[in-house]
């Protein structure tokens, strides 16, 4: 067996091939950027208007000018205006562009509009007025040709926002990776099936899947029954089509697990196969080609630690994300683990009135009792390898499968 650490450094060691591709803005949606989104002019474009109201010379309001004739207006998306005679005013609005001449504006709010006959005057009604007062000064947020988004970040909508604003239609991002799942066992039925008393219904490819979805990555499932010719017929079929396969099952050293010696058939490379934790330990990796392999053992709540510990972060690398820091929890209660593993112990995690993440255990019935993890939104990696009593105060590493 190989320790945790030794693994992660295999698997991050391997690399896919996935090369960029341009789609529409529209589809840009949690991909990953794989371009710098440039200012395409200044941000803003030019002195906006912030406020409904008139824009005016702040000379003459320093003055003693407090009335203002409304020589014309300034609606946002109109061509700029001048204001002509500093002793006047321009009626503007929000969003447009300030007023040549202009350099202030008082909201409406702020004054009493007067009118006799054609004439409408606005009276100011403050008696201090700031220099550029409501007006949003050009280039002041970034200037063109600034780098507004590196490349690496998972496209929201905030970045669609300003890709939008740049002109960009098309947005170049990560391809995703095609990936099938698959579950392997005789004992397991499809979803919609009444399961006999020595059957249980299929959910492990179910929950990778779903949990891939987080990268948008394009999944399919497969199962297939217990015997090694068909394992090997419909595996060497996926291998030609999918960058990676994740099997669930078959890892283990039962008379039908058939999944490690398939592989070795295949010309698939072990990289290894079991690791010093809990749960999981007879987890298999390993690559032909381009083409990368993990195995999983059958267990749920196994194959649920390695999705998350291993694989989601290996593929987040693959198509280009940019690094997440680790979090790290309190643990809230005492916790003893005999063996000599790495445990991932689920925990439910909640944060406390100085902001700190708190992790309280949450107690199951080991590898196979998955209805436990829906009491917990995390899994507190604790070093085992070396000690086996985690006491309260004491802060480990956390991977986070649910929101808090």
């Amino acid at each position: 067996m190989i320790t945790v650490k030794e693994a992660q450094q295999i698997i991050e060691s391997v690399q896919l091939e996935l090369e960029a591709e341009s789609v529409a803005l529209v589809d840009a949606h949690h991909r990953i950027l794989q371009e710098a989104l440039m200012a395409d002019r200044d941000f803003p474009a030019y002195d906006r208007v912030t406020m409904d109201g008139i824009a005016i010379q702040h000379a003459q309001f320093e003055q003693g000018q407090r009335g203002f004739p409304i020589a014309s207006m300034q609606p946002a998306g109109s061509p700029q205006q001048k204001l002509s005679n500093p002793a006047d005013c321009v009626e503007v609005m929000t969003g447009a562009i300030c007023p040549k001449d202009a350099d202030s504006v008082i909201r409406y709010e702020d004054l009493d509009i007067q009118e006799k006959g054609e004439v409408r005057t606005a009276i100011i009604q403050l008696d201090e007025l700031k220099y550029r007062q409501n007006i949003h000064q050009q280039g002041t947020d970034r200037l063109q040709g600034e780098v507004l988004c590196e490349a690496g970040r998972r496209i929201g909508s905030a970045e669609i926002a300003i890709a939008a604003t740049i002109g960009k239609s098309q947005l170049r991002v990560s391809r995703l990776p095609k990936v099938a799942i698959i579950s392997t066992g005789d004992e397991l039925v499809e979803v919609d099936q009444a399961p006999l008393a020595h059957q249980i219904r299929r959910s492990n490819s179910y929950m990778i899947s779903v949990a891939l979805q987080e990268i948008g990555a394009e999944v399919s499932l497969y199962h297939f029954m217990d015997d090694q010719a068909e394992i090997r017929e419909k595996i060497a079929r996926l291998l030609a089509i999918y960058d990676v396969l994740i099997l669930s099952g078959g890892v283990s050293m039962g008379k039908a697990d058939y999944v490690p010696m398939v592989l070795d058939e295949l010309g698939v490379e072990k990289l290894f196969h079991k690791v010093r934790q809990r749960p999981g330990k007879p987890f298999w990796f390993g690559k032909r080609g381009q083409r990368v392999v993990f195995a999983l053992p059958g267990n749920p709540v196994s194959s649920f630690a390695g999705c998350y510990k291993y694989i989601l972060p290996w593929l987040r690398r693959q198509i280009g994300e940019a690094e997440q820091p680790q979090v790290y929890a309190v643990l809230k209660k005492k916790i003893v683990f005999r063996p000599s593993l790495i445990y991932f112990a689920q925990v439910q995690v909640s944060i406390n009135a100085t902001a700190q993440l708190i992790a309280d255990p949450i107690e199951g019935h080991g590898s196979g009792d998955h209805a436990n993890l829906l009491r917990a939104n995390a899994l507190l990696e604790l070093p085992g390898e070396d000690r086996n009593e985690f006491l309260p105060g004491e802060v480990y590493p956390l991977i986070l499968f649910r929101s808090i």
